[in-house]
């Protein structure tokens, strides 16, 4: 099958062949039609993000496609079906085995490529809000990189909570962007620190959850913004990873909670687990349009070397797809 390979020296992208997937009887094989980017396909295809121990060497963390076989233990899909799922690795190319419980099924009215923008993010957004961070109707985040992919979902479900969301962003579009989405507040990072606007937003209560992909240059501000018993969820280090010194009196007095989440490392139990309940509470919404994939360009399979640079450069609004098989 054909794959996205990354060039051992140079880190270029380029399409190469690769072997088929072997799928097991608990698995669907299926037939890739569109993937997205993510953060962490940069990463890898330095060598600093490994995939798990026996995941797929190529990249690309989710997918939407067309079920092509059923493991012989899977009840509930067929061929034909069209899935969108969460991968371990694997999505840069023709095909991919997934667990039948990771699959989730495509709504009618969304093509594929739309598909492919819902299962990382809105599946980070929805463990790091609910799971981790404890989320609440009534309570205030604050979203770093509001504009990211895992921003704009994060952005709806906190909508779709009943609470209130306050993002940082760099600029004019991306910030509206936020806000059309229901972002009550959109702060622009470039301008100045983000603590007096979310201190004043809050009256001076601070919020009850952090969503951090920066790391160590937000750290200070980070813990400030926090409201009594407040969670900050680091999501990422892209500022980097090296903070100043912590005062630990200061997590014992406003009983602050900080937490280092993955999702790619989580085990495949946990992932079904999370599937399912996300559908659960999502599926209704997409249906009737509440909740939204949002979708900033479409790449052909060709162009990834120019999607990846896109991306580093900072230029998207939600997510990049890569279309695989038209």
């Amino acid at each position: 099958m054909k794959a996205v390979l990354v060039e051992e020296n140079t880190h270029r992208l380029y399409i190469g062949e690769a072997e088929d997937p072997v799928m097991g009887d608990d698995e669907l094989l299926v037939s890739i039609k569109a993937t997205a980017l993510n953060r962490a396909d940069l990463l890898q295809k330095r060598g600093l993000y490994p995939p798990p121990k026996g995941a797929s060497h190529i990249m690309g963390l989710e997918m939407a496609g067309i079920v092509e076989n059923v493991g012989k233990n899977v009840t509930g899909f067929k061929p034909g079906d069209r899935v969108c799922a969460l991968l371990p690795g694997g999505g840069y190319a023709e095909k991919v085995s997934i667990p039948a419980g990771m699959a989730i099924r495509i709504p009618d009215h969304f093509s594929f490529t739309e598909a492919a923008a819902i299962p990382e993010v809105f599946l980070t957004a929805y463990l790091n809000l609910f799971w981790l961070g404890g989320l609440k109707a009534g309570h205030t985040v604050l979203i770093h990189a509001g504009a990211s992919g895992v921003g704009t979902a994060a952005i709806q479900l906190v909508r779709e909570a009943g609470a209130t969301s306050i993002i940082t962003a760099g600029s004019e579009k991306k910030r509206q962007a936020c806000l059309d989405l229901g972002a009550s507040l959109a702060i622009d990072y470039k301008a100045g620190p983000f603590e007096p606007a979310v201190k004043e937003a809050t009256d001076g209560q601070g919020v009850n959850i952090i969503l951090d992909f920066i790391g160590a240059p937000y750290w200070e501000q980070n813990l400030s913004c926090l409201a009594m018993d407040g969670r900050l969820v680091i999501i990422g280090t892209m500022g980097g990873s090296k903070a100043p010194e912590l005062n630990l009196g200061q997590l014992l007095r406003r009983r602050l909670q900080i937490i280092g989440t993955a999702l790619r490392s989580r085990s495949v139990e946990d992932k079904i687990a999370l599937t399912r309940e996300f559908v659960e509470f999502a599926m209704p919404r997409f249906a009737d349009g509440r909740l939204r994939p949002i979708v900033d360009s479409v790449w052909d399979l060709e162009q990834v070397q120019e999607a990846h640079e896109y991306m580093e450069n900072n230029k998207n609004t939600g997510k990049i797809i890569l279309q695989i098989q038209k």
